[in-house]
């Protein structure tokens, strides 16, 4: 019966709108960091390890925060994590604000934020199986994705007009105010969720640790599954490295700024179509549909320079990632126990993003030292494919996506015929 009672969709909306506002206010500081970085030293470099920076941390230590998140209570993990996460960017803000600042400085702002939001993120995601039925996860996936989709979207455009009267100082300290909104709303689910942490016993946390290995190790098909969304982070990580230099031998930045707009409608526009529509069954068929439906657009986006078949297969390609992340999400949620949901999830982020790390180290080289000479006027494709998809600069970027989409659609059939994948939607 309390059990029961601690179920409540109207709790995850009230936790999910925090969440979104966060969201914004996150983009908002990504954005406009990028821009100060870039101005204050002139090269790109420095935005890439302010990007490197920002995300290494957490992924590394979700496993960490994820035994941690089953050890103590969730939502206290949540408010430190969200209240500590301000810290690094009062820092950077200090810095800023005294007229000496440089770039380690930045870096060790976002790598402090980073670190504790590493704290919040397992606990996040535990907490919505705390409040909600099995009935409920892919609802609550499609909503959690609109909220993770808003710092794509909406952040850019309100960060770019932000800083037509205001500067830097001002999106920091409204990203730093968001926990006025965040920890309240945290406070609230807490007191209506008790915390229940009788299960571990005298289990120390190293033991914690392995047992959310053996819990996702012991289940062939779920571990299968996470080495295939770090192959779908893997192709994502190429397609982010990758594409700006791709389009900017096709067209000019300005232009690049609305495809990747309408894009990023694709992936809003699926995220709400799941959030209205609960998907109860064929959990599998939807998560290879999607792999299958995404190789193609990686594909037809490195086989063409016409900026329209790009922009509908960025969107349609966009469009896909929710319904590939909905499935993934349900089926390994379903398939956890409640108590161990917090070191699982973490141990499931580390291995879900390490395609992004992967990429994000060999696709500069691979773009530079092999595909593109391959596609030069000169190069030994350019008179048998380069016919076909044209030669010259970005052609070999252009031939590096359509192998990374055919690869994706190949691995999306053999993974529909796996019978260990099949076998995780009983429990869905």
């Amino acid at each position: 019966m309390q059990e029961a009672k601690e179920k409540s969709f109207g709790k995850f909306i009230a936790l999910w709108a925090a969440d979104f506002y966060a969201n914004i206010a996150s983009g908002l500081t990504a954005f406009a960091l990028g821009i100060y970085m870039f101005e204050m030293s002139g090269t790109a470099t420095s935005v890439a390890l302010t990007v490197l920076f920002a995300f290494l941390p957490t992924m590394l230590l979700n496993p960490v925060a994820g035994v941690l998140a089953d050890r103590f209570d969730r939502r206290l993990m949540m408010l430190i994590g969200d209240g500590c996460s301000a810290l690094g960017l009062i820092y950077i803000l200090f810095c800023i604000t005294s007229g000496h600042v440089s770039e380690w400085q930045v870096y060790l702002g976002v790598g402090i934020n980073s670190v504790f939001i590493a704290l919040l993120e397992p606990a996040f995601k535990a907490t919505i199986t705390d409040l909600l039925t099995k009935e409920q996860f892919a609802k609550a996936s499609g909503l959690v994705q609109i909220a993770g989709s808003a710092k794509f979207l909406l952040s850019p455009f309100i960060a770019g007009f932000l800083l037509t009267f205001t500067d830097i100082k001002a999106i920091l300290i409204i990203d730093i105010t968001t926990i006025a909104v965040t920890m309240p709303v945290t406070m609230f689910v807490k007191k209506q969720i008790a915390a229940d942490n009788t299960q571990h016993g005298n289990q120390g946390f190293f033991e914690d640790f392995a047992d959310g290995w053996r819990e996702v190790s012991s289940n062939k098909g779920l571990l299968l599954m996470i080495a295939i969304i770090s192959l779908v982070t893997f192709y994502m990580g190429f397609l982010q490295t990758l594409y700006t230099p791709l389009m900017l031998t096709i067209t000019d930045a300005k232009t690049l700024g609305i495809i990747e707009s309408v894009s990023a409608v694709g992936m809003l526009a699926s995220s709400i179509l799941l959030g209205m529509f609960t998907l109860t069954r064929s959990y599998v068929n939807q998560l290879v549909t999607g792999l299958v439906f995404s190789g193609v657009f990686i594909a037809l986006l490195g086989f063409t320079t016409n900026i329209y078949i790009i922009t509908c297969s960025g969107f349609l390609f966009f469009a896909c990632l929710p319904f590939i992340n909905t499935s993934a999400d349900v089926l390994a949620r379903s398939n956890i126990p409640d108590e161990k949901q917090g070191r699982v999830w973490g141990l499931i982020g580390i291995l879900s993003q390490f395609g992004y790390v992967v990429a994000y180290a060999v696709s500069g080289l691979l773009a530079d030292r092999v595909f593109n000479p391959l596609l030069m006027e000169s190069g030994i494709l350019a008179s048998s494919l380069g016919r076909i998809i044209g030669v010259g600069s970005g052609r070999g970027i252009g031939l590096l996506l359509i192998v990374s989409g055919i690869m994706l659609v190949v691995l999306a059939l053999i993974l529909g015929k796996v019978h260990a994948i099949r076998e995780l939607e009983r429990s869905a």
